[in-house]
């Protein structure tokens, strides 16, 4: 018997079917519907540089004299509240720093290399959170909510861009040398509501199997006949239950892992990069966690110039001496220590990667974030450590539309708090959205019968560091 098709129940197919991907590829397409105002020339990609722990920012990218002449003294402000409380005297920073390029931009002795390419830098000096912890700040950082269960940027990016390239995921993940996620977990990764297409995949790029079961255990021929029988019986079960995007996901997610078994070896094999190239990143380095970090830099700029969208990497943890495994840059104690060995694991191989993607004309069309959860207090906890600081701390910015040798915004002469031009973490994915063609108002995906975004309801775009 022939069962009838309501109005209503074909504009729910049309819409969220596979006449979605249809509309969805007209929506992405140079001035479409997601981008009313996208820039002349919109960045294509994203690699995200997350420093999860709390960086500094009185150590690494503003610098205060005026801390100097305090030392040792208490600090002569109101001290807000810190996550342990333990809080002792202003604590001048143990690096130097130094003005590097055309721009003059102040950077730390924790970073050399990364100077040198302060020119390319749009350094955001008011970055603020609402959070002071670090599972929420993570949380609040990649999804714009202090918990889980929303999408992450990276799924944000993915959904709105769609996929360059059908055989690998529109966001990755690299970890290596044992790196895990960020306190918070793998949700920090998660697509949320999005459907299960948009989620980070996770690659161990040091691993002779960088994914799981990457490695066809079977021939082509056996496998290609196994998949097609499966693939008729998804096909029935989508169109028995609707459509349903949910079901619709998990069938493209199978068939890209099935891609995957030929483009994720191909992407790790590093063998037809030149020696110049490694060691430009640092491969070479005979610091474990500099190689491995290294390592990961240098996939970011193969899988970006493979089509993924959106490439998060993770520092590593292991052998660092301060810290701890989720969050290495988290310095309660042995601050000069700790920084300087996480600073030396990222420095190299972040410059390289901005160098050589400069190199091959790739930064234009790619931004590069920098950045962490929150900063640090300028005063110690203990004897040499520095507390969270959620009130004014530094990001930056690169590549992509982005103008380089920029500062912007301005905390007090203590570092502590943000006092011109303040913002958020909302700001900064609007700017990112905005670089890459996407308006983060327009960015929308109803679920429980609101239209969510990635800026929730906040969010304006950093006009002063775009060129």
């Amino acid at each position: 018997m022939n069962q009838l098709i309501t109005r209503r129940s074909m504009l729910a197919r049309c819409s969220s079917g596979f006449g979605l991907l249809a509309l969805q590829g007209l929506m992405q397409q140079e001035g479409g519907l997601l981008a009313r105002t996208p820039p002349l020339k919109k960045a294509k990609s994203v690699i995200f540089c997350y420093m999860s722990g709390g960086v500094s920012q009185v150590d690494s990218f503003d610098p205060k004299p005026a801390l100097e002449k305090l030392a040792g003294k208490p600090i002569p402000v109101k001290v807000e509240r810190t996550q342990f409380n333990n809080n002792g005297n202003v604590f001048p920073s143990p690096f130097e720093f130094k003005q590097y390029g055309q721009s003059g931009i102040p950077v730390s002795s924790m970073f050399p290399k990364i100077g040198e390419m302060a020119d390319e830098l749009a350094v955001i000096r008011s970055m603020t959170s609402k959070v002071n912890e670090h599972a929420q700040g993570n949380y609040a950082f990649h999804t714009g909510f202090p918990f889980m269960g929303h999408p992450t940027a990276g799924a944000w990016v993915s959904y709105g861009l769609g996929s360059a390239n059908e055989n690998l995921p529109g966001f990755v993940v690299l970890h290596s040398g044992g790196s895990v996620a960020p306190h918070g977990g793998v949700g920090l990764y998660g697509n949320g509501y999005l459907p299960a297409n948009h989620q980070g995949s996770i690659l161990q790029v040091d691993k002779p199997e960088p994914v799981r079961n990457v490695m066809p255990r079977e021939s082509l021929l056996a496998q290609r006949s196994r998949l097609g029988l499966i693939k008729g019986f998804d096909r029935d079960f989508l169109s028995r239950t609707g459509d349903n995007p949910e079901v619709e996901a998990a069938i493209r997610n199978q068939e890209t892992a099935f891609r995957m078994q030929a483009a994720v070896p191909e992407l790790c094999d590093l063998s037809g990069e030149s020696e110049a190239t490694k060691k430009l990143y640092g491969l070479d380095s005979p610091d474990k966690q500099t190689s491995g970090y290294a390592r990961q830099c240098l996939l970011a700029r193969r899988l970006v110039e493979r089509g993924v969208r959106f490439v998060e990497l993770s520092c590593l943890n292991e052998g660092i001496g301060a810290g701890n495994a989720p969050n290495p840059w988290d310095q309660h104690g042995q601050l000069e220590k700790g920084h300087k060995a996480m600073a030396y694991q990222v420095d190299q191989p972040i410059a390289g990667l901005l160098k050589d993607l400069k190199s091959r004309g790739l930064l234009d069309e790619t931004v590069v974030v920098w950045g962490g959860e929150f900063g640090r207090t300028p005063f110690t906890q203990g004897s040499n450590g520095r507390d969270h600081n959620p009130f004014g701390y530094s990001v930056w910015l690169a590549g992509g539309g982005v103008k380089g040798g920029t500062l912007y915004g301005a905390t007090d002469e203590f570092g502590y708090h943000a006092i011109e031009n303040k913002c958020d973490i909302y700001d900064l994915w609007a700017t990112v959205l905005h670089l890459v063609g996407l308006d983060h108002e327009e960015l929308t995906y109803r679920h429980g019968g609101r239209d969510l975004r990635l800026t929730d309801v906040h969010g304006r775009v950093l006009t002063s560091i775009l060129s």
